[in-house]
């Protein structure tokens, strides 16, 4: 057995609680683990957040727009809306939040936060004696990486939040249509006489 539903959402800051009480109450209703529920949970209220915040081209959060069609992909009118899909099946939770906003920037995805510490490590000599780094030892702003924020900073961690609650991440735009996809899996773990445990 397995659940799959999708949710068209409005830009709306109200939408976010919506979106982690209905995939709580899906995973509840099928038996998974607490724990495994509060990180998928957790993690799309971020994936949710960053929809609302900078999912639309024209005009504000609160735009209405033409709505989707149930089983078309979004489009720049429906820059009012983001859609959020979740499939669970007897292995694995996979969730997709996509927008129809400006997408994610060419060629940036964001490091891990083990490949962070190691970026600063190789870093870290060279600027204590104020030497240029030798020749492909730090990536410089726009190449495949980008920076986590600053520990200063008020926000922009929801996605290196999702990247360390998820099993896998995606971080993408949708080709053609614009707008980012943000889609991430975990590993399910059931509570005993779950409805989908794996037999």
């Amino acid at each position: 057995m397995s659940i799959w539903w999708s949710l068209h959402l409005r830009r709306e800051a109200a939408s976010v609680p919506l979106a982690r009480r209905f995939l709580l109450g899906t995973m509840e209703s099928a038996g998974v683990d607490p724990d495994i529920s509060f990180d998928l949970s957790l993690a799309l209220s971020e994936a949710c957040a960053n929809a609302v915040e900078h999912g639309g081209a024209h005009g504000g959060a609160g735009d209405v727009t033409e709505p989707w069609d149930a089983w078309e992909e979004p489009s720049g009118a429906a820059c009012g809306q983001y859609r959020v899909t979740a499939y669970l099946d007897g292995e694995k939770c996979r969730i997709e939040v996509a927008d129809s906003g400006p997408g994610f920037p060419a060629r940036r995805v964001l490091r891990t936060a083990a490949q962070q510490h190691e970026a600063h490590q190789q870093d870290e000599p060279h600027e204590r004696h104020g030497a240029t780094p030798p020749h492909g030892t730090r990536q410089p702003y726009g190449t495949p990486y980008a920076e986590h924020p600053p520990l200063t900073a008020e926000d922009g961690r929801g996605l290196c939040l999702i990247e360390q609650l998820a099993d896998h991440v995606h971080f993408g735009n949708r080709p053609g249509h614009g707008g980012a996809v943000v889609s991430f899996d975990k590993v399910l773990k059931w509570r005993e006489g779950a409805l989908l445990m794996v037999s």
